[in-house]
């Protein structure tokens, strides 16, 4: 039943996102907004949602791996300028880990919750093994990272073009590193380069988020025990 309704809802969500052309009318978003009162009204729990999804949910690894062809025919653009992408990345995965970790505690968070929003800005597979790693909670982690992947969709190019950033390279990674695979969806609709520089920094952040996260956490953990003492 609730497979069903995921895809005709989402179709029709695709629909509109089409012809009205608005970042507000996310096909996600809009998915979400119809199906989460629908799952609530009938009296099931997502457990039983996602279980009847399950099918949808396994062709998110196909789907990631299916972004490795638009690098391979930007390959001659990732060889020109691999320093600048490493370094964009890692930094952007820094930020990223460090804000959001510092302002879940500023807001009242507790360790655990700053634990479960540090990978917030990678792809699910990345960031559910990175909060269960370091003490997180993966079931809030995943709702962090639909967060994360809607805001950078809505906002990110807006964002972008009020700042005038015009080079293909820069969107593309900034959008990919933020905003993982829903930001990376947006861009190859907006333009098929951007597309695979997004679809890159997704792949590079998520690495580089798993490996830094066992030591960036300690020294948010450190520093605000430190604090509160």
């Amino acid at each position: 039943m609730w497979i069903i309704a995921t895809l005709i809802v989402y179709a029709i969500a695709r629909q509109i996102a089409l012809k009205l052309r608005h970042p507000v009318f996310n096909p996600l978003l809009i998915s979400l907004i119809v199906l989460m009162p629908m799952v609530i009204y009938s009296g099931d729990t997502y457990q039983i949602y996602f279980e009847q999804n399950q099918i949808i949910n396994f062709m998110l690894g196909p789907a990631v791996i299916a972004l490795a062809y638009p690098l391979y025919e930007q390959m001659h653009v990732i060889h020109r300028h691999w320093r600048t992408i490493l370094i964009a990345c890692t930094l952007a995965s820094c930020a990223s880990m460090i804000l959001g970790s510092l302002i879940a505690v500023w807001v009242g968070g507790d360790l655990q919750i700053a634990a479960s929003v540090l990978p917030k800005s990678v792809s699910t597979p990345f960031a559910l093994s990175t909060a269960e790693h370091i003490g997180g909670i993966p079931a809030v982690t995943a709702a962090l990272v639909v967060v994360a992947g809607l805001f950078g969709a809505l906002i990110g190019y807006p964002l972008l073009n009020a700042l005038k950033v015009k080079s293909s390279l820069a969107r593309g990674l900034s959008i990919g590193a933020v905003s993982h695979a829903i930001g990376t969806a947006k861009a190859a609709e907006s333009n098929y380069q951007e597309g695979a520089m997004s679809s890159l920094a997704l792949v590079i952040c998520g690495i580089i988020t798993t490996i830094l996260a066992p030591f960036v956490y300690p020294i948010i953990a450190f520093v605000v025990n430190y604090t509160a003492t």
